[in-house]
């Protein structure tokens, strides 16, 4: 479970994953289909020193090819990869490459490019886009849609931490240990976890931060030959963007950052803003259901401590630990349309059958029926703890383990214990306690907050608005539920955002969509 639903696991692939969805490309070689350069787009702000090698590069763009997981997307997508520096401390040196996938605009009145960041940070833009599109087509009347792999991410020297049958192994760890010995267990696999990272990343452990991608994503605009970034982040793709403004605050364009991660929070604080979170959702999925919040939460929690000492049968053969049980009852929280998924799961369970509530878990990490994990949480744990400073220690959990079970004893003791296990014993320290995302001078930012978010609390919202600063953080909200506001329904919510990126119109302040 881990940073999987402390950092608000990606707005699409959550749907995707449910609706069995899905699709991954990557760059193939032969004839392009086309190639673009832009070495006159070069806008202020842009960082000093970069070799023209770089900021004139052709992207060879080309037919996609498809991955052992999934077929290519079809004929109008296309692949191409940018080359951008490992270090940007050294701009001149060792270069990487980034995996691009784009369909060009198919109206007239052609705005630019739009960039989308799904979030996780570990997700693929290449995977994610194709599946996504659909929801913005209207958005590619005037925008060429564009996503890409960042720096650590599956085709963009994405990074394998373990096998899968490590991985399968570590589901057995207790990850709400009640004993030393379990403790002890807990953090020797947070070691081995990060010894496995640092073998296979090596030197781009250190070279895959929020503010590296932000860098990669100037340098992109530029050779899409775009003189402002018009960018749409989702869940953790918001604090990318916020940290591109604060980075590049005179090349913003149209920037939209849906399902907002507070940028004031600092580790402990994001474990108690989805402690709160995923709390509301329960509390609103219970009453859907006609049942009172409190008894229902009561309930769930007895099944899930249960679970601690018995695990429940599967018709796998495998079983549902307590860990895997919180994981699948997290995944249909994501979505008010899977609701459905999660009673029936905890039904089943009631009734001593954990294959329902296991199946949920297997879509959240990433493991298909032969046992095959992907590894988008492994990107998200190299990045994030590559960005975090603060590294809480066993002993700090428990003085907080109290306060998190008050506020959920479904997820509060998971969440809490998350937080000196995730980057427990990293290879490399972490960055900084919390982003910088204030962006005087920046073009107006428009942020949406959901107030039933499980993962990023509407309250993150307001915060980044705030931060953002005057003039330039426009708050919209969305009283709705799941993860995400654009595309989940609300006819308000898509009007207002098209509105923005298509013709530059902002809402009035503190709109509110019902």
């Amino acid at each position: 479970m881990a940073r999987s639903i402390r950092w608000a696991a990606l707005a699409a692939a959550a749907a995707l994953l449910l609706s069995g969805c899905g699709g991954g490309s990557s760059p193939e070689g032969g004839k392009p289909e086309g190639s673009d350069t832009h070495p006159s787009a070069t806008a202020p702000g842009t960082a000093a020193g970069l070799p023209s090698a770089l900021t004139a590069q052709r992207l060879d763009w080309g037919r996609c090819k498809g991955t052992a997981d999934s077929p290519a997307p079809s004929g109008e997508w296309q692949c191409a990869t940018l080359l951008a520096p490992l270090d940007w401390s050294r701009p001149a040196g060792r270069t990487i490459g980034l995996a691009l996938i784009r369909a060009k605009a198919d109206g007239g009145d052609r705005i630019g490019s739009l960039l989308f960041n799904f979030g996780g940070p570990g997700g693929s833009g290449v995977a994610g886009l194709p599946s996504y599109a659909p929801l913005v087509s209207r958005l590619r009347e005037h925008y060429d849609l564009v996503s890409w792999d960042p720096r650590g991410v599956a085709a963009s020297e994405g990074v394998r931490c373990r096998g899968d049958r490590e991985i399968e192994a570590a589901e057995a760890v207790d990850a709400t240990p009640d004993t030393p010995a379990e403790e002890r267990a807990f953090l020797g696999d947070a070691t081995a976890f990060g010894k496995g990272c640092r073998q296979a990343a090596g030197e781009l452990m250190a070279h895959v931060s929020t503010t590296d991608t932000a860098r990669d994503m100037d340098l992109m605009r530029q050779v899409l030959g775009d003189a402002k970034m018009h960018y749409f982040g989702i869940s953790y793709g918001t604090e990318l963007g916020g940290v591109y403004a604060h980075l590049f605050p005179r090349n913003v364009g149209r920037l939209v950052l849906d399902a907002v991660v507070d940028p004031s929070a600092d580790t402990v604080g994001h474990a108690e803003n989805q402690t709160r979170g995923f709390q509301r959702a329960l509390d609103d999925y219970l009453k859907s259901t006609g049942q009172d919040p409190e008894q229902g939460t009561r309930e769930i929690a007895d099944l899930v401590n249960r679970l601690d000492t018995r695990p429940l049968p599967t018709a796998s053969g495998r079983k549902l630990t307590q860990t895997l049980a919180v994981t699948g009852i997290v995944l249909p929280l994501y979505s008010k349309q899977s609701w459905p998924n999660l009673t029936s799961a905890l039904g089943s369970a009631e009734r001593g059958d954990g294959t329902e509530l296991l199946a949920l878990a297997d879509g959240y990490n990433e493991r298909d029926v032969s046992g095959h994990y992907g590894t988008s949480s492994h990107s998200q744990r190299l990045i994030s703890c590559l960005d975090e400073k603060q590294r809480p220690t066993s002993r700090q959990t428990r003085q907080r383990l109290a306060s998190f079970t008050r506020i959920s004893p479904v997820f509060g003791p998971f969440l809490a214990w998350d937080t000196a296990g995730w980057c427990h014993d990293w290879p490399v320290p972490g960055q900084y306690d919390t982003p910088q995302v204030s962006a005087p001078g920046a073009a107006p930012v428009l942020v949406v907050g959901n107030t039933g978010d499980p993962a990023t609390p509407y309250e993150g919202a307001r915060r980044m608005a705030d931060e953002l600063g005057k003039n330039v953080g426009t708050l919209l909200t969305w009283k709705g539920e799941g993860h995400g506001a654009y595309g989940s329904g609300s006819d308000c919510v898509d009007t207002t955002v098209n509105a923005y990126l298509l013709k530059g119109t902002l809402p009035k302040p503190d709109t509110v969509c019902s």
